[in-house]
């Protein structure tokens, strides 16, 4: 697999990224959201609850946190979704196609041309989001909570995998459907276990701790190594040159 045609296909859809505000839009609006939204709500539970505990702090502000893994999901979708899709509607997939590029190389290119600015926006964001957290929370907690081991691991190596997991999924969607819209909608079916481990997170079923993000890290890791060989196995340029006239 040669890096330099990968890129040259990263290239490409980031150019395409640039393009569509919506895409742009949602890379903004999402990571905004959580960084100043959350931040706010904290404020207002100690302003409404000057007794409660630090344990519950913590527990809000961990959760809250966990959705930068669950941006990780959303993000992603919509860019690598239209990445096959939206090409062939543009009639600019087909010279792509017919170039001796290899699959598995036009499949990292998309890979990296949605990945690159998800995990940029889901930085930014939560660099935001702990300055907040840690002046909103100093007074009551009495020390900085972040930067600390569970923020590390969920933003350097769970995110990332989600997002690499998302964008894997969204390119397999996106080959065999001939309508954007429709490869956005199954591909966002996967972030619903997501917010299933949000909502644990918050009743406290699931603690969102460094052991149980390294070990949900692990465990998504592995299934995005498999994903990426069945997607190699799902992408056919033949097919998606042949089918969709």
């Amino acid at each position: 697999m040669r890096l330099s045609q990968a890129w040259i296909v990263a290239r490409h859809d980031l150019g395409m990224i640039r393009r569509r505000r919506t895409i742009l839009g949602a890379l903004i609006a999402l990571p905004a959201g959580v960084s100043l939204g959350f931040p706010l709500l904290v404020w207002y539970i100690i302003a409404q609850s000057p007794g409660v505990g630090d344990a519950v702090i913590i527990s809000f502000v961990d959760a809250f946190a966990f959705w930068f893994a669950i941006g990780g999901v959303m993000l992603p979708s919509s860019i690598s979704a239209y990445s096959i899709v939206g090409e062939k509607t543009e009639k600019s997939l087909e010279p792509l196609l017919a170039t001796p590029t290899t699959d598995g190389e036009i499949l990292l290119g998309k890979v990296l041309a949605a990945f690159l600015p998800t995990m940029i926006a889901i930085w930014a964001g939560a660099a935001v989001y702990m300055v907040l957290i840690d002046e909103i929370t100093r007074g009551t907690l009495g020390y900085l909570y972040y930067p600390n081991a569970a923020i590390v691991v969920l933003l350097f190596a769970l995110a990332p995998i989600v997002a690499v997991l998302a964008i894997e999924i969204s390119v397999a969607v996106s080959s065999r459907v001939q309508d954007v819209r429709s490869a956005q909608q199954i591909s966002g079916v996967l972030f619903l276990p997501f917010i299933l481990l949000y909502v644990a997170a918050e009743i406290q079923v699931f603690p969102l701790d460094t052991d149980h993000l390294l070990l949900l890290a692990g465990i998504l890791g592995l299934v995005a190594l498999v994903t990426f060989r069945i997607c190699r196995r799902v992408f056919d340029r033949e097919t998606i040159l042949t089918r969709w006239k």
